[in-house]
């Protein structure tokens, strides 16, 4: 796993503390993440595996969990979500997390498992492929 289990301890109690700001960036477009919650779940493998020879999947991962309240964003996350795709992106997601009173700036890199559209917003469910303290 290429997530720094110390960066994601300061942004996993910061988003707690609701002291987070998030945004997707897709096709250089932004877009709020609002919602956003981030926890350490189990995946359906009985081991770690390369999945359909495309993505490496742990017994477990940290999910990311959001909402876009912009629905102009649904025609651009055809080519992100895993699943009967080959050939899929990364979401890079920005967060400013103040941190015991300190600014500090993250790049979240996701891979998009799912998502619920409603009349109003979009849910998206990814799984944390990588986070990096810019």
């Amino acid at each position: 796993m290429r997530v720094e289990l110390d960066l994601l301890e300061i942004l996993m109690v910061s988003n707690n503390t609701n002291s987070c700001k998030y945004t997707l960036h897709l096709n250089e477009k932004e877009y709020e993440l609002e919602d956003v919650s981030i926890i350490n779940s189990p995946t359906p493998v009985n081991s770690p595996t390369t999945r359909g020879g495309v993505y490496f999947s742990e017994k477990f991962a940290y999910k990311l969990k959001g909402s876009i309240h912009d629905l102009s964003v649904v025609p651009l996350l055809s080519k992100t979500m895993l699943g009967p795709n080959t050939e899929f992106r990364e979401i890079k997601i920005t967060a400013e997390v103040t941190n015991k009173n300190q600014k500090k700036d993250f790049s979240i890199f996701t891979n998009l498992t799912n998502s619920i559209q409603g009349p109003s917003k979009i849910e998206l469910n990814m799984i944390i492929i990588k986070l990096q303290e810019n």
